[in-house]
């Protein structure tokens, strides 16, 4: 299917489509525009002047907002656009901005507002496919603008059972969805949910059903043209995931046979055409087996737009026997007024695909969101291997958007191989200037549950992957050192004296370099030369150093030779028994530097060796800092208000995510330096609280006596 729409009359060039959207999903879209002979347009806000999907397009305009649906029309109007694609996320599901378009004269790549408006309000379409006969889950509801009261809300849920999940009606995502286990946090999740609901979609309606325990994502990639044609093109299993945000996806699903996955698939064409849908949609279903193996699933909601994920669909659907579809083409062409190109008889899958979602952030720190700069950027290729971003070498990471940078996607014979090939894949991505995810997406693929299918939402939270690696690998601090020794030896020309590289009459003198990598001690690395350019010994000392390379233990040097490649952009450090490369770049604004090696990334920082050793004093001290950069959402407590350990202080959203800052000790609030509405870095001081003194009588007080025969036994 590689036809180009045919939405103008020849006469008048190429159509042009305006992209409302922007990072990897633009310039998706922007590849297939390019293959089909459509001419693009790119918007962008001041944060994005200098982005990829900017500068891919053939022309770019300026608005202030994402959300500035009025802005956006105006834009596709000057640039002679005749369609406006949405992507997903911003405006892809905002019935108001679809018919701004048709009364622009605009096509809206995507369907009718009145299936935008039936599908985008979760009670509503729940409605409406239990008409169709679609299976949903038991809950209660609220009318939007009347919110249930306390006892109200108490007695629905009690009526309903416990589990619960709570969930905004007029929204997805993850945003604002809680799971209520006992009335005794009822009241609060609500109140936050409706809190999130109403900052991310301007309507605080809960939507509240029986939580199903350990279930399964499944959603169904829908077709539906205006010719009355729909058809489904298979599953995708996205259980993976984390605070209700997906992280893997697959397809088809490990868990369904070719029964299972027909009657599935029966259910999301009846949904779909209970909307009227029209275009490409995603209907989303929990499924839980049975004690006796029997599948059960129910209606979830209808993502009304292209899904994040539909790569993997993509790759595993075949047309006619030839794998792989478009499924930007097919909107295209639906949006043309074009009827489908094949029928569901015609439709079958070959081999299997993953998706790994790169995001920024820190996993090992609870997935707190990251950014900085992007210094490198290395991303995989090859036979099987695809890769969907929205960043580029150069350009900066911010809390401004969504924290997903990339999407890695492979595909192979078999689930087993897709897997092996997303391994290598994710292990040649590199990024650095910014934490990833990616060496924790790696652990993850490798968690026996996963490698068996044995997959449900909770797997991550309640039987996560192994743990990183404690501390930074001994060998990283090594090279580290090596690294900044290098950045001291000049050419061979320069004057011996004038290099401070530890030459000296008589020999070479060790040179301590104390690095220091966030959350960890420094740690001390000598290095001396041994001979020749780039020969040195190398001795690392200090917290979590038990092995510099080799054989060498914690007091030994280890002979080593390291060189740089000649553009700066690699370091290779040969050992007794192996030889490493890695990625390196400098952080000039915050004196960082960044070494990559098989996915993984570390910064660490140079600190005067006379400087002390520093224990992390916040929690003694009672200082609460935002543990990322951020917005201020509230803050909960006043001065001299007496709090204890763990009461929230403040909440700071970043990328979307909102987060509780808990109080470390008991005590009184002393200060509080920010309002809601404020922007904060990471690490500012948030409140500040005094802790109680200790009393007199606490037993870390106490003498300790010696234990009789009797207590010991």
């Amino acid at each position: 299917m590689t036809t180009t729409p045919d939405t103008t009359p020849a006469s008048t060039g190429p159509a042009t489509v305006l992209v409302a959207n922007r990072g990897e999903i633009a310039l998706r879209v922007m590849r297939t525009l390019r293959r089909t002979g459509l001419r693009s347009v790119a918007v962008y806000t001041d944060a994005d002047a200098e982005s990829p999907h900017t500068l891919a397009a053939d022309e770019a305009f300026r608005v202030d907002r994402y959300l500035d649906a009025e802005a956006i029309v105006a834009a596709a109007a000057a640039s002679g656009a005749t369609m406006v694609h949405p992507g997903y996320g911003f405006l892809s599901e905002n019935a108001g901005f679809a018919r701004a378009c048709a009364e622009a004269g605009l096509v809206f790549v995507g369907p009718p507002a009145s299936a935008i408006e039936a599908m985008g309000d979760k009670i509503r379409a729940k409605d409406t496919v239990a008409r169709a006969g679609v299976p949903v889950l038991g809950g209660f509801t609220e009318k939007p603008g009347q919110p249930l009261s306390d006892d109200e809300l108490l007695h629905a849920a009690e009526e309903t059972g416990y589990p619960l999940l709570i969930k905004p009606s007029a929204g997805g995502g993850g945003k604002g969805m809680r799971a209520v286990h006992s009335p005794d946090t009822l009241l609060a999740d609500a109140a936050a949910a409706r809190r999130e609901a109403l900052a991310s979609f301007g309507d605080s309606t809960l939507l509240v059903e029986k939580l199903v325990q350990r279930p399964r994502h499944i959603e169904v990639q829908v077709l539906a043209d205006t010719h009355g044609n729909v058809l489904h093109l298979g599953e995708r299993e996205c259980s993976l995931q984390r605070r209700h945000q997906k992280v893997v996806e697959e397809a088809p699903s490990p868990l369904l046979g070719a029964a299972q996955r027909a009657a599935m698939g029966e259910a999301a064409v009846a949904a779909a055409r209970s909307c009227g849908y029209v275009g490409a949609g995603t209907v989303e279903f929990i499924a839980e087996t049975g004690p006796g193996g029997e599948l059960s699933f129910s209606f979830l909601e209808m993502n009304t737009r292209l899904q994040v994920e539909h790569p993997v669909t993509e790759e595993v659907v075949a047309v006619r026997g030839e794998r792989g579809v478009d499924l930007v083409e097919l909107q295209l062409r639906v949006a043309n007024g074009e009827p489908l190109p094949f029928t569901q008889e015609e439709v079958s899958w070959v081999g299997h695909a993953v998706e790994s979602r790169v995001y920024a952030e820190d996993a090992d720190r609870g997935f707190l969101p990251s950014g900085g700069p992007v210094l490198a950027l290395r991303e995989p290729s090859g036979p099987g291997v695809r890769v969907d971003s929205g960043i580029a070498e150069g350009g900066s990471v911010t809390s401004d958007f969504d924290p997903m940078l990339a999407k890695v996607i492979t595909w192979g014979a078999d689930r087993s191989e897709a897997l092996a090939r997303m391994d290598a894949a994710l292990g040649s991505y590199l990024l650095l200037g910014c934490v990833t995810n990616t060496a924790y997406l790696r652990r993850l693929l490798r968690h026996p549950r996963v490698a068996a299918g044995d997959l449900s939402t909770d797997l991550i939270a309640a039987d996560p992957p192994a743990a990183a690696p404690e501390g930074v690998p001994a060998e990283v601090y090594a090279a580290a050192a090596l690294d900044h020794q290098l950045d001291l030896e000049g050419p061979p020309s320069a004057d011996r004296f004038a290099v401070p590289d530890g030459w000296r009459m008589g020999g070479p003198a060790w040179t301590p370099w104390r690095l220091r990598a966030p959350g960890h001690d420094a740690v001390v690395v000598r290095v001396r030369r041994d001979g020749g350019a780039g020969r040195y010994l190398v001795s690392v000392a200090g917290d979590g150093a038990e092995r510099v390379a080799g054989e060498a233990g914690e007091s030994e040097a280890v002979a080593v030779r390291a060189r740089r490649s000649a553009d700066g952009s690699r370091l290779t450090v040969t050992a007794p028994d192996r030889t490493r490369t890695y990625v390196r770049a400098d952080d000039p604004a915050t004196a960082h530097r960044w070494l990559g090696l098989d996915g993984a990334a570390w910064t660490l920082h140079e600190e005067p060796v006379a400087a002390a050793l520093r224990a992390d004093e916040a929690a003694a001290d009672g200082t609460v800092r935002s543990p990322m950069p951020g917005t201020v959402l509230d803050v909960p407590v006043r001065v001299g208000q007496e709090v204890t350990a763990g009461t929230a202080l403040a909440v700071v959203e970043a990328m979307k995510m909102e987060h509780s800052v808990p109080s470390p000790v008991d005590g009184t609030v002393t200060e509080v330096a920010v309002r809601p509405g404020a922007s904060v870095p990471m690490d500012a001081v948030l409140v500040t609280v005094e802790p109680f003194p200790v009393s007199a009588e606490d037993p870390a007080d106490t003498p300790s006596t010696p234990a009789t025969s009797e207590e010991q036994q």
